[in-house]
């Protein structure tokens, strides 16, 4: 098939017609000599991959950072695991159940760049985190370090382990427009002392999609004897790292976020050497402390999700992750570069690009960032979410790969529009 007799049948695809698998193959081998940056602004290439998605007309969604909803190809694969696992019944419970997830966390280990046994599957980041935070063998007057900007149920988790352990909990604030990486850096070192224990950064912020310096954080901590958790719920499929390059000790994520895995599944890092210090969530019979199954029992789950997860990564794979992150970053870029200029309007995230990639946050002055997003719906069917702490007042916008040029000129073209409001 040329590129004009495939440009054509995709375009031929009405709302919500799934691309097949093997047209999307074709598509990237029709390309597959360009760069991801040069692909990066081909609206035709990025319209052909659109025709994948089935999308609600009804708004423009810019929120897709809560959760990446699946291609039709990846949504199909999802409905016959559903209906094959309902076929089987107990009997596909009770037998090849686990050499399926066993199967799963090895693919998903070698897009981790890490070894199958520090790593599980997890129903969210806030399970994998929590799982650490709240295992730990901690002690009373025992410190962690953390920002204002992780995300609150991590902090949730931390108060609680203070209320019931007695731990203090040194909070610090990370800057939305930080003028170096050393900068960062030095806020978390000031907040160390001898009694520090544990680290919590975001590889990602979620609020404002600025990247952090991770591994330059972990190398620092751990000269002063600290471990290190990182959130990388908004980082994983979304750029391109290999957690043990991070130098961190544990890495969580939510695999429904941008790998659009179907709801239900995360996944947790631990380094070999760490995995015998954490206590489970939940009670298993596992009596070997280094094996990382221990820290997986959550008893009957949707299996039906975690086989989905495998094919959540041959799409991913399929389009590309370089090319995937240079699109995200283009669009990101594509809107912030017009509304910077605009003297009414509060971009929250970095301009250095270096510290950002698919997620911005916007405000505007003198509107509430609960007020803006309700006028963003209501008045130009625009779907985002407010934010409005920890120093970040604005909505914050999730493009996806199937994300148009003209959505985005809708949205920047209503910034403009609400001076006037």
């Amino acid at each position: 098939m040329n590129k004009r007799a495939f440009l054509k049948s995709a375009a031929a695809l009405s709302l919500g017609s799934a691309l097949p698998f093997e047209s999307l193959a074709n598509l990237i081998t029709l390309h597959s000599h360009r760069t991801a940056t040069d692909l990066a602004s081909d609206e035709s290439f990025w319209e052909a991959v659109r025709a994948g998605y089935k999308l609600k007309p009804d708004y423009i969604n810019l929120e897709n950072g809560y959760y990446c909803f699946q291609p039709e190809q990846i949504l199909e694969q999802f409905i016959k695991h559903v209906r094959d696992v309902n076929l089987e019944g107990s009997y596909y419970m009770r037998t090849v159940q686990y050499d399926n997830k066993k199967t799963a966390v090895e693919k998903l280990a070698r897009l981790a760049g890490c070894a199958p046994e520090e790593l599980i599957i997890t129903r969210n980041t806030t399970e994998s985190l929590d799982t650490v935070i709240g295992g730990l063998d901690w002690k009373p007057g025992d410190e962690a370090v953390m920002a204002e900007q992780d995300y609150g149920a991590m902090l949730d988790m931390f108060k609680l382990v203070a209320r019931r352990h007695g731990v203090v909990n040194k909070v610090i604030s990370v800057p939305n427009h930080p003028a170096s990486d050393e900068e960062i850096v030095q806020l978390y070192a000031s907040a160390i002392t001898p009694k520090t224990r544990l680290l919590m950064v975001c590889h990602m912020i979620n609020i404002t999609g600025q990247i952090l310096p991770v591994r330059k954080i972990a190398d620092m901590a751990h000269s002063k004897g600290v471990q290190v958790l990182v959130d990388g719920a908004h980082a994983f499929a979304h750029i391109q790292f290999k957690v043990p390059d991070l130098h961190c000790d544990y890495y969580g994520a939510s695999l429904h976020k941008w790998l659009s895995v179907p709801l239900g599944a995360g996944i947790l890092y631990v380094q070999k050497e760490r995995i015998a210090g954490i206590w489970p969530l939940l009670a298993d019979g596992e009596t070997r402390p280094e094996m990382i199954s221990r820290l997986n029992h959550t008893g009957t789950h949707p299996v039906h999700t975690d086989l989905t997860i495998s094919d959540a990564i041959d799409f991913y794979e399929q389009l590309g992750p370089e090319r995937k992150e240079a699109r995200l970053r283009y669009l990101q870029q594509y809107w912030t570069s017009r509304v910077r200029k605009m003297e009414h309007v509060i971009v929250n995230t970095p301009e250095d690009p270096a510290r950002h990639c698919g997620i911005g946050n916007v405000g505007i002055k003198g509107i509430k960032p609960g007020d803006l997003a309700q006028m963003l719906l209501k008045k130009y069917k625009i779907w985002t979410v407010a934010i409005d702490g920890a120093g970040v007042h604005g909505c914050r916008i999730t493009p996806n790969v199937y994300t148009t040029l003209k959505e985005l000129d809708t949205f920047v073209a209503a910034l403009a529009d609400l001076k006037q409001s």
